[in-house]
């Protein structure tokens, strides 16, 4: 039976900046138009994690049931370790789920923000079918996708929408630079797992594109973040206080294009994170302050 440390360390939360991110920068944009709102933002916050937990618990589910993660490395794995019983830990997947419904829900109706209910529900199905079902998207190299959509896009927007009741350029510009690091993020963990990935024909789109070519669009990812940043200083030159985070960025685009491998991709995906959220927490400390400027 897994440890209470184990089933945290099976709900990954190295990826958690992954929906903390989108969450900061989307109040970011709507404190831009004068409408942020603490309770939406953490409700929302809630939400995000809750996805992000649950999708997790489900990709330890399903690839541990398929054999998948049986020769991995990285952080602990529930089932293909067998460190819990299968059924717990989708059990836990759909608890995560649930919790994210639920207070997707409130934040919908407090916000009057029913469009994104719906869209929510879209969410969780892709959450699923990521590594679950018959034919997961993940297998066919669609993952990154999902993650520059949900943790990008709608994560960002979704936010901004429900507190400002609008979308701004400031808000797109800013859920793109935002998915980009999140992709990013995926890509280097699926750059770390080409080997045992090939071998269990789960062509991610590490797979597909081949070492060097996955190494390169990481590269890409980091940089259509940078640019974005620049973009979203056109609306706010405080906004360019994110890149104070390049540092991270530097760093991590070293280690990927020096060529390491397997255990040495580890520190990359943790940075990526830090660097996702110095990103998103800079730039909203930009925000605050042009705004307190004006």
């Amino acid at each position: 039976m897994a440890t209470l440390s184990q089933w945290a360390a099976g709900a990954r939360p190295r990826t958690l900046p992954a929906a903390v991110a989108p969450v900061v920068l989307g109040t970011a944009a709507a404190h831009l138009l004068g409408r942020a709102d603490a309770a939406l933002a953490i409700l929302a916050l809630v939400v995000a994690l809750a996805l992000q937990v649950g999708v997790n618990y489900a990709n330890d589910y399903s690839d541990g049931i398929r054999g998948t993660d049986e020769a991995r490395v990285g952080p602990v794995r529930l089932v293909g370790q067998r460190l819990a019983d299968p059924r717990n830990v989708k059990v836990a997947a759909f608890l995560s789920f649930g919790a994210g419904a639920l207070a997707g829900l409130a934040l919908v109706a407090l916000s009057g923000a029913w469009l994104l209910l719906p869209l929510g529900g879209l969410a969780v199905l892709a959450a699923w079918r990521y590594t679950g079902g018959d034919n997961p998207y993940g297998y066919r190299g669609l993952g990154e996708v999902y993650v520059f959509v949900f943790f990008g896009l709608m994560a960002t927007l979704g936010t901004e929408y429900t507190q400002a009741d609008t979308i701004s350029w400031f808000g797109v510009l800013a859920a793109v630079g935002v998915g980009a690091v999140a992709s990013a993020i995926l890509v280097a963990n699926n750059l770390r797992d080409i080997p045992t990935d090939t071998v269990h024909g789960k062509q991610t789109l590490a797979v597909r594109l081949g070492d060097h070519r996955t190494r390169i669009l990481y590269t890409v990812l980091i940089g259509v973040s940078l640019l974005t940043l620049l973009l979203m200083a056109l609306s706010t030159v405080w906004a360019l206080l994110g890149l104070l985070a390049v540092p991270l960025a530097v760093r991590n685009g070293r280690t990927v294009m020096g060529d390491a491998t397997g255990r040495d991709l580890v520190p990359v995906l943790v940075r990526t994170g830090l660097y996702e959220v110095a990103y998103a927490v800079l730039i909203a400390i930009g925000v605050v302050i042009g705004v307190a400027l004006r």
